[in-house]
């Protein structure tokens, strides 16, 4: 989760008045921000990744001053018409094909100010961009260079510039190679021929996204007037990326200006900071929120939350929402916006007219139970996605499977089948660990899906934990020794460990475990070509168990005596 840091005496030359640390951490909980600590002039928060203008202090302090009343309804943002353009080259369109843009005039930065834009646009990359895949902010001191500018794709050798940071030019090549950033974003480019640049008219570099900027327009206290360009993978993201920035800047004092973005077939004018439109039922609102609120109430939390709203006959509300707030995609949404406006604090608890007592499912019990056991023997927990691929789930551990659980439409070839058992992503997690010092002993307990052929073929969900054990010594004979200490601190004595093959564990070294003649699971020393296919060195041991099973032997009163 972000975390912001909030400066008292900033916030209140936001806000417009002074307020105390301690009104500070009374009221701002309110907005949904968590207090992660508090000084003598400062309050750290975390906040929602669905609220991405909370990345600024002054989107926070907006909505802060809506909460109290003492600013309320839409805030109204307008772009100046502007004269700066920008021409986008045919060659990123296979590349990184949208950008839109902004400038800003007349802002006055000190070095606070440029410290929290720059962890702004981060905490933009991460939440909106998704690392900078699908968007990337460059915010540039528009004095520096000249317009027009141009947004190209070139070859990797073809130019040079002084990156963000360093003092000697670096081909685009070098950049990746070498500085940090090309290293840890390379792999968003470098499946290209051509690596994306935007210049300005006399061929300087402002940015090679999405991976750096150039020294020449670093942003410094003594910067007044701002460019910013997004680009990206995802036209929508680019969109949301620019808008909350801008609003954010404009509430720090500067003036938002328009921008021609000017592609081989069209022209668009950004930002876009048109006011969307929803509709919110009030009968739906009182509804879900248990309340008894009239039109006027209903529109009165809204502008409170920062939003407009009009009664348009019926019972409906049409909803005026700000372009910053990207979050608000349904009419629940409007609904939370209204318990906000409302005030949590003013919600009146009621005791349910059923009175039931709740208790945990026995799945919840037999999962914790086997985490402790786990752990006690020195295993540490990972969690893996159910989504994998047949290479990790099958190939590699050197299994033919003819009928995987594949997906209709997989986003990604990483995630393209739902996994049927758990031991191949952790002998992935061990290859991925290969830098951290040995022995390495990690379970999981998790759900697997099955195809039952004894129910047409449907598919049901199984809980299973699997275990590996990986250092020079590993061997079947210490993986049967977590068998056996799991099952009898589960109170289980009567099963039986009886020799087997499988094609992922090495002939000789594989039992079933086994209770009452039914199979529950297998433990043995993981194959050399699987070691091979993993790329590891040490041997491993390893056992996967059908907890469903065990579920079927121990009631609740076992489980909860072992506890």
């Amino acid at each position: 989760m972000p975390v912001i840091t909030i400066d008292r005496d900033r916030f209140c030359r936001f806000i417009g008045r002074r307020v105390s640390i301690e009104e500070m951490t009374k009221w701002l909980p309110w907005l949904g921000l968590d207090i992660e600590e508090i000084g003598d002039n400062y309050v750290k928060v975390e906040y929602n990744p669905n609220r991405m203008d909370f990345s600024s202090q002054a989107g926070i302090a907006r909505a802060f001053k809506g909460l109290l009343g003492w600013e309320t309804g839409l805030p109204r943002y307008k772009a100046e018409d502007g004269e700066i353009s920008l021409i986008v080259d045919p060659s990123v369109e296979n590349v990184r094909p949208y950008i839109v843009c902004a400038v800003i005039r007349g802002i006055n930065l000190d070095e606070e100010d440029v410290k929290e834009l720059m962890e702004m646009q981060e905490d933009l990359h991460w939440g909106v961009g998704r690392d900078r895949r699908k968007s990337s902010i460059g915010v540039h001191d528009l004095d520096s260079v000249n317009p027009p500018f141009t947004y190209k794709a070139v070859p990797p050798d073809s130019i040079s510039f002084i990156p963000l940071g360093k003092n000697e030019k670096m081909t685009l090549r070098e950049i990746l190679e070498e500085h940090e950033k090309g290293i840890a974003y390379k792999h968003l480019v470098n499946q290209s021929p051509l690596y994306p640049v935007i210049v300005d008219r006399d061929l300087n570099v402002l940015s090679f996204p999405p991976i750096i900027n150039g020294e020449l327009t670093r942003v410094t206290s003594s910067t007044r007037n701002l460019f910013i360009e997004v680009t990206g993978l995802d036209r929508s993201s680019v969109n949301k990326s620019l808008n909350i920035l801008v609003t954010a800047l404009h509430d720090m004092g500067g003036r938002i200006e328009s921008v021609s973005v000017k592609y081989p077939n069209r022209e668009e004018v950004t930002p876009n900071l048109t006011v969307k439109k929803m509709t919110l039922k009030t009968d739906y609102a009182n509804r879900l929120l248990g309340l008894r609120l009239k039109e006027d109430e209903i529109i009165e939390c809204l502008r409170k939350s920062r939003l407009d709203a009009e009664a348009s006959g019926r019972g409906i509300l049409e909803v005026s929402i700000p372009p910053y707030r990207i979050d608000i995609l349904h009419m629940v949404d409007l609904v939370e916006e209204v318990a906000i406006g409302y005030g949590y604090y003013n919600f009146e608890p009621t005791i349910p007219q059923t009175v039931t007592v709740g208790s945990s499912h026995t799945a919840s019990i037999i999962s914790n139970k086997v985490r402790l056991i786990m752990i006690g023997l020195g295993f540490t927990e990972v969690m893996n996605f159910i989504l994998t691929n047949e290479d990790i789930q099958y190939n590699r551990m050197r299994i033919k499977k003819e009928r995987p659980i594949r997906l209709a439409n997989p986003k990604s070839s990483e995630y393209s089948i739902v996994r049927d058992s758990i031991l191949p992503c952790l002998m992935k997690n061990l290859s991925e660990n290969k830098h951290e010092s040995y022995p390495q002993n990690l379970f999981e307990v998790s759900d697997v899906i099955i195809i039952d052929e004894k129910a047409e073929n449907r598919t049901r969900r199984e809980l299973h934990v699997a275990a590996v054990t990986s250092h020079p010594t590993a061997n079947f004979t210490e993986a049967r020794s977590y068998v056996e200490a799991l099952l009898r601190n589960l109170g289980i004595e009567d099963f039986t460990v009886k020799s087997t093959s499988h094609p992922s564990f090495i002939d000789g070294r594989a039992a079933e475990i086994r209770i009452e003649e039914k199979r529950i699971g297998i433990v043995g020393e993981i194959h050399p070509e699987v070691l091979n296919n993993f790329d590891l060195e040490n041997p491993t041991g390893a056992f996967e168990i059908n907890l469903e099973h065990l579920m079927e032997r121990l009631s609740r009163k076992t489980l909860y005596s072992n506890r």
